[in-house]
């Protein structure tokens, strides 16, 4: 048993140093990623877009259990249509609808507008119970809800221009500190496992006088 803890601290030890050296690649890879008009390469995470287009407004829907200062709500997420043709979809911001289930008014803007803000891959989206939408509205982010499909995978998480309403999202992402400590936790319970060990060897191995008494 304390040869298995030993060996389990050390392997999840070194994997969450591992963990915390990626993760301050990637928030250093967010720091420098760039500001773009209408890119035409899939953006990288982080990235700062500026994208002028027309919203379709009949394509908006809704990504529920949002929570904004204590207010219960929803996200309004609506396609836009650039003037290549692409798709792109827009995270427009909060609105409070408390906790009833009927779908909130909103308004669209009409022709055209620029919006910008920050880009967000499309990632497995973490667990999910039951269907992912009922009505217009998302349990989480699936580009899938949208047939007809978008120039990249991934959203703009609407800050400014027209359209947009309260910002609520934040990047989740856990600092490279917190995967140290956990490192530090791993090791630590694999210098213990390691102590008990030792000194519970000592303890099941026979002194010398006493094998001596019992040869007697």
């Amino acid at each position: 048993m304390w040869p298995s803890l030993v060996i389990l601290g050390l392997i999840l030890g070194s994997w969450q140093w591992q963990r915390a050296a990626d993760k301050a690649a990637y928030l250093e890879a967010r720091a420098a990623a760039p500001a773009l008009i209408d890119p035409d390469e899939a953006p990288m995470a982080g990235a700062t877009l500026t994208l002028s287009g027309e919203f379709i407004a009949d394509r908006t829907l809704f990504l529920d259990n949002r929570v904004r200062e204590g207010r219960v709500g929803v996200a309004v997420l609506t396609p836009l249509v650039d003037a290549q043709g692409r798709r792109w979809l827009i995270q427009r911001g909060f609105i409070a609808t408390g906790p009833y289930r009927v779908d909130p008014e909103i308004t669209t803007p009409e022709g055209p507008v620029t919006v910008s803000g920050t880009w967000q891959p499309a990632g497995d989206g973490g667990l999910l119970l039951g269907p992912n939408r009922e009505g217009r509205r998302l349990q989480r982010i699936a580009l899938e809800a949208w047939p007809e499909g978008f120039a990249h995978a991934g959203w703009l998480h609407q800050q400014a221009g027209e359209g947009a309403y309260e910002a609520w999202w934040r990047p989740s992402v856990m600092p490279p500190g917190g995967h140290r400590s956990y490192a530090f936790q791993w090791w630590g319970l694999a210098l213990a496992a390691l102590v008990i060990m030792i000194l519970g060897g000592r303890r099941l191995t026979p002194r010398p006088s006493a094998v001596i008494e019992e040869s007697r």
